[in-house]
């Protein structure tokens, strides 16, 4: 498995580690809880994974040609690792009310998915090829998508922290 994802699949495993459904399930008023920020990032694995499929499935990469918004974007994002924000989650990334603990047990599998086919795209068309859109920072390779998710997914992971602190015994 890829560094990055390995890294992001260790940290989500640390925050839950031990967290009742309860704990899961707690949040502040107006807040998305752990479990629902865990299926936001489920929601944005399983969105990664379709298209790549999509990818695989039509034989070449989809990624239409970066503008220079996208470059800026992936530089700032990706590359120095800066997430601006708050931002809207996109429609497809919000919870839907998946079970604590479904979401929890799938997670890890997920990224684990996302993982593999990431690197059939990348076998198949080369690992310094854009593959497919983000739909905020446009077109990214593989290596690319891998730490956006990481770094995506440790900023969510500190939230889940934070929740946990908050009501910590």
């Amino acid at each position: 498995m890829d560094s990055y994802l390995q890294r992001l699949q260790q940290a989500i495993e640390s925050a839950t580690r031990g967290m009742t459904i309860e704990d899961l399930t707690r949040h502040p008023e107006g807040k998305w809880c752990p479990a629902e920020i865990l299926e936001h990032l489920f929601l944005t694995y399983t969105g990664t994974i379709k298209g790549f499929e999509r990818c695989l499935a039509a034989g070449k990469p989809l990624a239409r040609s970066p503008r220079l918004k996208d470059r800026l974007f992936t530089v700032i994002s990706v590359e120095a690792g800066y997430l601006p924000g708050p931002r809207q989650a996109p429609k497809n990334t919000i919870p839907r009310g998946m079970a604590a603990e479904k979401v929890v047990a799938e997670i890890g599998p997920t990224i684990l998915a996302m993982d593999q086919l990431i690197a059939q795209c990348e076998a198949r068309h080369g690992g310094r090829i854009r593959l497919i859109d983000h739909p905020i920072l446009g077109p990214l390779t593989g290596k690319q998508w891998r730490k956006f998710h990481w770094l995506h997914g440790n900023h969510h992971v500190k939230q889940i922290l934070r929740l946990r602190a908050v009501h910590a015994p």
